[in-house]
Parts: structure tokens; C-alpha cells; sequence
């Protein structure tokens, strides 16, 4: 159990180099959900999504615990590339990262702009964090894992500004990747003792942990995730995240890839914020015609986890439905 002392610790380290991040009610979103609506903004820190809160705890606690490392290796699609190699050069420490073929061109070189090596290796995450590991033993580099307690604690954090800074909230929906964003989430909420109600969301091209929710245990996509957004295309789901998600999520709502081109686009439109692919998932959800009907007279939250979307796919969102 990650404790609501420990989530407030690793607020004082984080907010040594980062600030906390707005959550703002934007009239125009709430028009167009049907209720009030607060959009927790993770868009806004420095590596533009909110896994560089889990980096900067994980690295601090290496740093102090096993001072002999010298290097880091990690997997990603991007924003937990970023965390790493952030975190990694305030640490003093060098950061390997391996991608998958055909990862963002933006992402890709905004890791490098933070000092790392990139490694293209896989067909998708899955593959590339097979490898990861693997690199780890031969270059003798420590891993950083996607999930992890302390990466959680770390991105807890955005939780007990979002729960303490827009109170008495219904309904959280949150994006699922790999789990740690929502797992912090159900953390700071059982922390503080409320009963708000908190949704994950999927795009219906990553159905791995959808399918798993209901399955009730791990289920691993026979397919390669098939979304633009790629935070979240995960085939593999982790088993620790799993146990939080499924003692603590209420359902997991997916989504279609046209309602995610949607929800992009009304964040540009209706509060000119960018969102990635991910980060536009709770809204999608919330205006699907279900949940529109639950949160009638409600007062929800949507986490908007990233801003790092590249301009092709920005382009090919925010222009006419395909």
C-alpha cells in the first residue's frame, strides 16, 4: 500500500524541479459533456505529459540506493522515454531508450534532445521492452521499468492536486497505457477516503486491458495495437497494475478511433490545448451517449495526460472524419 504521506514526499521532491499542474473547468467542454467538467492538465509540464512525475521520484531513490549505477535503459512509445531521460541527465546519468519501429518522429527526437540514446527494436512496445531488459545485462544498465511502486507514487501526485484542488468530484476517467497514471489515481482516492467514482478508458485498438477487466485476469492481445493513440497501445497488460485496476475501477469504457480524432479536435477547438492521442481518451468517453447520461447533473474530472502528439497526426485528426 503506497501511503498518503509517502504521495506528499514525493510531492516536496517533485516539486523542487517541476510545479503543480492546473486543473481548469473549461465552459466550452462542459457544454459540450452535459455537466461540469474539470480537465486536470498534465500537458503542461515540462516533457509535456505526466510521467516525468514517476521518473523523478524512480531516479531519485537510484541515485540515493544504488549510487554505482552509472547508465539507465527503459522501453517506450514516448512519454515514459522522456521521464527517463529528464530525470536520468538531473541524475547525472547516461539514458538508453528503445522504441519500436515506426515510433513518433517528434517523440523520438525530443528523447535525444534530453541527452539519450534511442534504439529502435519491435514491431510494438511489447517487443521493445523485451529488449530493454535484454540491453540492460549486456550494457550492465539499470532498468527502468513502466510500472513500478515508486513510479506510481510519483505520478500519484497529479491525483492530490486534482482531488484536492477541484473537490467532491462523481467521476475521474482516466487513460489506461500501462496503469501507473490510473493506478496513482485509485491510490490518492482510497488515500483520502472519498468515493468518487473512477473510469478507465481504452481505444478500441488496444483492448488489452478492457478485455482483461472483464476477464477478471491478464489477457494478452493475440493483435498488434492498432490506435493513434499511442500511449496507450498496450498488448501486454502488467499483473500488479491489473490487481489495483480491477479492486478499484468501477468499469473500463473503450473507444472508437473517430472518437478520439474527435476529442482531439475539441480540445483545440474548445480550450487550444493539444492532446495526444491518449490524453483525449476520457473525453471521448465522457461524450459517448452513456456516459453523458451518468454524469447529468455531475461534477467530473478528465485527465488530459500529454500533449505530445506529432504534427502529422495532429493534421490528419483535426482535419475531416475518415
Amino acid at each position: 500500500m503506497i501511503s498518503l504521506a509517502s504521495i506528499e514526499s514525493a510531492a516536496s521532491l517533485i516539486y523542487e524541479t517541476i510545479t503543480p499542474t492546473p486543473q481548469i473547468a473549461w465552459p466550452l467542454v462542459a457544454e459540450r459533456c452535459g455537466c461540469e467538467v474539470w480537465v486536470k492538465h498534465e500537458n503542461h509540464l515540462p516533457t509535456g505529459a505526466f510521467k516525468v512525475r514517476g521518473g523523478l521520484v524512480y531516479l531519485d531513490w537510484l541515485r540515493r540506493e544504488h549510487p554505482e549505477v552509472t547508465g539507465v535503459v527503459a522501453a517506450t512509445r514516448g512519454n515514459h522515454g522522456q521521464s527517463v531521460a529528464f530525470a536520468a541527465r538531473a541524475q547525472g546519468l547516461t539514458a538508453t531508450i528503445v522504441i519500436p519501429h515506426g515510433n513518433s518522429p517528434e517523440k523520438n527526437r525530443a528523447m535525444r534532445a534530453y541527452g539519450s540514446e534511442l534504439v529502435e527494436h519491435g514491431q510494438d512496445f511489447a517487443e521493445a521492452l523485451e529488449f530493454a531488459d535484454q540491453l540492460a545485462t549486456e550494457r550492465r544498465l539499470h532498468f527502468v521499468p513502466s510500472f513500478d511502486e515508486k513510479l506510481v507514487r510519483g505520478v500519484a501526485t497529479y491525483a492530490l492536486e486534482l482531488f484536492r484542488g477541484a473537490p467532491s468530484l462523481d467521476r475521474v476517467y482516466v487513460p489506461i497505457g500501462l496503469g501507473s497514471g490510473i493506478c496513482g489515481t485509485i491510490t490518492v482516492r482510497d488515500a483520502l477516503g472519498l468515493d468518487t467514482e473512477i473510469v478507465g478508458v481504452v481505444a478500441d485498438g488496444a483492448p488489452a486491458y478492457a478485455e482483461s477487466f472483464v476477464a477478471g485476469r491478464m489477457i494478452t492481445s493475440a493483435r498488434l495495437p492498432d490506435t493513434i493513440a499511442d500511449g496507450v497501445a498496450c498488448r501486454v497488460p502488467n499483473e500488479n497494475a491489473l490487481k489495483t485496476i480491477l479492486s478499484g475501477v468501477s468499469r473500463i469504457v473503450s473507444v472508437s478511433e473517430p472518437d478520439i480524432r474527435a476529442a482531439m479536435r475539441h480540445y483545440l477547438t474548445d480550450c487550444h490545448q493539444l492532446a495526444e492521442g491518449a490524453a483525449a481518451l476520457p473525453l471521448a468517453a465522457a461524450l459517448m451517449t452513456g456516459e453523458r447520461e451518468r454524469n447529468r447533473d455531475a461534477r467530473i474530472a478528465l485527465i488530459h495526460s500529454g500533449g505530445n502528439v506529432d504534427t502529422e497526426t495532429l493534421v490528419s485528426a483535426v482535419g475531416p472524419d475518415r
